[in-house]
């Protein structure tokens, strides 16, 4: 019989509960314990909910309080000298994750310690915390061991479930090494690292697991065949630890391709493979299995919100069962549902406002349902489940018929795009002259990347704006006194170019979303970004315009404020669709050129007001690249082209800057000179310099500010600690091209540790400057 499973639920419960009780653990407001319990309650709820939809393989070790990564780092002890010294824990764990700054005291010195790299998971918007590997990297289990632990809590619920972990040539390819550590090839650590997945694997079949799902995504990456043979000789090592314990290679966003050459030849049980991303690869995958093993097809999408087309997804699966047999089919969604949102149960607005649309949708737990439905019908034939096969097919087809989805004008314009609206009027050299005659800079100068605080009080008067418990007057009276007062502390601080701080927006692409046609929003459409935080993706369903200007009010006022240069925040097209979740009926290289060109009527509208410096943030242009080198070239065409269809309607004296983050430059070098920005800000501090090389190997000549302190961690870092990050930028970077600037923006910080920061980094700039 075919199963209905699934590789991941979502971890912040559908109240986002998980992120209130880390943030009130982190204020000291409850327990360790107390922690705990809440974890307990909602794993357990978890399960049942998956279990209530008909899932007969359910995920268990697939929760955390920051990031899987992170748990799985700790589990098998990899743990960078740093923090070895801090009592075991949560706070040690969330300290690998954020960092940790302690005064001292009379019994304890004073404690500070970076947090780890960060960096975006595969091409997704949530973010894993990076292990750190030493040349001696010793390997073991702890007394607590997350995933027997999970496992063993949900067997006392009567719950019988599919254990997961992160495969072992995943975690290392995924890691770095540490600094002590240069030139460690990271799958030489392999021999040592496979006798502890072995004891966890023991372990995991002496308390009566019979499956365990093995994470390996990276075999969707582009790979050589001495890792494939690794590939080969660790799940040959695996498969033999007990013949109690079945394993499931998990691999995901993306075709496997050739890397499936070694399945067949290792005794390993079953493999699932992404047919949501990569349908076309169903009949090689099929090709390439042996005689036993089981196929598992992610035929739900977990990364969309959009009803699956079940008519389709059954045709993929009937073509599985023929071709294997149902008892080696089992049905998932297409990689974990951490990407989703928890359930629709809870969006009674778009349920009642927006019913025609809120019919297209599914979440986690109605994908869980879905996963049944296809499920029961390979097994029992579709008659078996006709009125939801029925109802699907409704749903779908009013989606592609709906009248909502298109606008002919927008369709239009796109069509009568021209090479000329591809580029800036004159090359760099030119224009940067022109704009040191225009507005004279201070060398080194300061800025930082658009957002400041958002206060507790920014969020009451925001959401007693929503509820309708102030207007719109009072409502407005306190944004502009929000963007005074953040004009007036950054030039306290003596900041060179400001920013009006943001206080209007609740996220940096919802906020742009709102005021452009073809998008609509959930109430509780919350997924994961990183540790506590949580997003909320606006959702694209039909043909993206602006009608109205989106920034102008509040960026001019900010700028009457003061005599120095105000920059223009706004959201590049990229990001604004990979941060979204995106129509799936058209391409998405067609939505995004629609956000480029409301965007880039925004810019042009900025300039007309008065703004010099406008910046375009594309943090998420690195993330949309393709995991396969043969798709790049593709992607960043029309991804640069995007970019430069917003940016370039302005005058030579217009300084245009963009920001990146968590980006691996090297693979889109040439994309990110093509983009011809006046200034490029990027994520740096935790990154050891590295991604500098790149700019140094390559040539970059435009100004460029890589960040000297990290912004996710509430640490305040020293005026030395930043200077020797500026000094070492020189080492890549002109002097005349360097700014100086936080690694992103600073909405999740608190205004003391953003004055104490801010102050030291405009500290380091006039160092600079003095010595120069």
């Amino acid at each position: 019989m075919v199963q209905a499973t699934n590789l991941g639920f979502p971890r912040i419960g559908a109240q986002r509960e998980t992120k209130k009780q880390v943030e009130n653990f982190w204020a000291g407001k409850i327990s360790e314990q107390a922690l705990d319990e809440a974890a307990v309650k909602l794993r357990a709820e978890n399960w049942k909910l998956q279990q209530a939809q008909g899932l007969s393989q359910i995920p268990s070790g697939d929760f955390s309080f920051y990031d899987h990564v992170l748990d799985h780092s700790v589990m098998f002890n990899v743990i960078p000298q740093r923090f070895r010294h801090l009592a075991i824990g949560h706070e040690r764990n969330f300290a690998i994750g954020r960092g940790i700054q302690k005064p001292a005291t009379e019994t304890q010195p004073k404690v500070d310690i970076e947090a780890q790299e960060m960096k975006k998971w595969f091409d997704t918007n949530y973010h894993y915390i990076v292990p750190e590997f030493e040349t001696n990297q010793s390997f073991h289990l702890g007394a607590q061991i997350k995933t027997l632990d999970e496992f063993n809590e949900a067997k006392a619920l009567g719950i019988h479930t599919r254990p997961v972990v992160l495969g072992p040539l995943s975690f290392l390819l995924l890691g770095k090494t540490a600094k002590n550590s240069h030139g460690l090839d990271l799958i030489s650590l392999l021999p040592s690292l496979l006798p502890v997945y072995e004891e966890l694997f023991s372990k995991l079949a002496e308390a009566g697991a019979d499956w365990i799902q093995v994470d390996e995504p990276c075999l969707v990456l582009d790979t050589t065949p001495a890792v494939i043979a690794h590939y080969h000789s660790a799940y040959t090592r695996l498969a033999a630890v007990s013949p109690k314990l079945k394993i499931l290679i998990a691999t995901y966003f993306g075709r496997i391709g050739n890397n499936v050459s070694f399945i067949k030849d290792v005794p390993v049980a079953g493999l699932h493979i992404d047919l949501v991303r990569a349908p076309e690869q169903l009949e090689h995958v099929i090709a390439n299995l042996s005689q036993t093993q089981v196929l598992s097809l992610g035929l739900v999408d977990g990364r969309n919100i959009w009803k699956t087309n079940l008519d389709n997804a059954l045709k993929i699966g009937q073509a599985a069962v023929k071709a294997l047999g149902s008892d080696r089919v089992f049905v998932a969604p297409s990689c974990s549902l951490l990407h989703t949102p928890v359930t629709l149960r809870f969006e009674k607005r778009l349920a009642t406002k927006h019913a025609e649309l809120f019919d297209w949708l599914a979440y986690s737990e109605e994908k869980c349902k879905e996963v049944h439905v296809l499920t029961q019908a390979l097994n029992n034939g579709a008659e078996s489940v006709q009125a939801e096969l029925d109802a699907n097919k409704r749903s779908i087809d009013a989606r592609r018929t709906s009248s909502h989805t298109t606008n002919s004008a927008v369709r239009q314009r796109l069509e009568a795009i021209v090479p000329d609206q591809l580029r800036r009027r004159s090359a760099f050299p030119s224009r940067q002259a022109d704009q040191h005659a225009a507005l004279p800079l201070p060398a080194f100068p300061t800025t930082t990347i658009g957002s400041f605080p958002q206060t507790k009080e920014i969020r009451l008067a925001r959401s007693k704006f929503t509820k309708g418990e102030i207007n719109e007057a009072e409502y407005n009276d306190f944004i502009k006194k929000e963007i005074a007062f953040c004009v007036k502390a950054q030039e306290d601080l003596d900041l060179d170019v400001l920013v009006h701080g943001e206080a209007e927006r609740n996220d940096m692409v919802a906020y742009f979303g709102e005021r452009l046609e073809g998008y609509i929003f959930s109430e509780n459409g919350w997924i994961a970004s990183y540790g506590s935080r949580c997003v909320r993706p606006p959702i694209i369903f039909g043909d993206v315009h602006r009608v109205n200007p989106m920034t102008i009010t509040e960026t001019v006022y900010a700028q009457s404020l003061t005599s120095k240069p105000m920059k223009g925040m706004l959201t590049g097209p990229v990001t604004c669709l990979q941060w979204s979740f995106v129509r799936d009926d058209i391409p998405r290289s067609v939505v995004c050129t629609q956000l480029a060109l409301a965007i880039r009527d925004e810019v042009v509208d900025l300039e007309k007001a008065g703004i010099v410096h406008i910046q375009v943030d594309e943090p998420a242009i690195r993330e949309g690249l393709p995991l396969r080198s043969v798709d790049f070239d593709y992607y960043l065409q029309w991804a640069v082209d995007a970019f430069l269809l917003s940016t370039t309607g302005v005058k030579d004296t217009t300084v245009i800057h963009t920001h990146m983050c968590y980006s691996d430059f090297q693979d889109i070098f040439q994309a990110i000179v093509r983009m011809d920005a006046d200034v490029l800000t990027i994520e740096n501090s935790k990154s050891d310099m590295r991604i500098l090389s790149a700019f140094e190997k390559h040539g970059y000549n435009a100004g460029i500010g890589p960040g000297v302190f990290d912004i996710h961690s509430p640490r305040v870092p020293s005026i030395q600690e930043m200077k020797e990050r500026a000094d070492a930028m020189l080492q890549y970077i002109p002097a005349r091209n360097l700014w100086i600037n936080p690694d992103c923006g600073l909405k999740t910080r608190g205004w003391k540790e953003v004055n104490e920061s801010l102050t030291n980094l405009v500290a380091v700039a006039k160092a600079l400057r003095a010595s120069a």
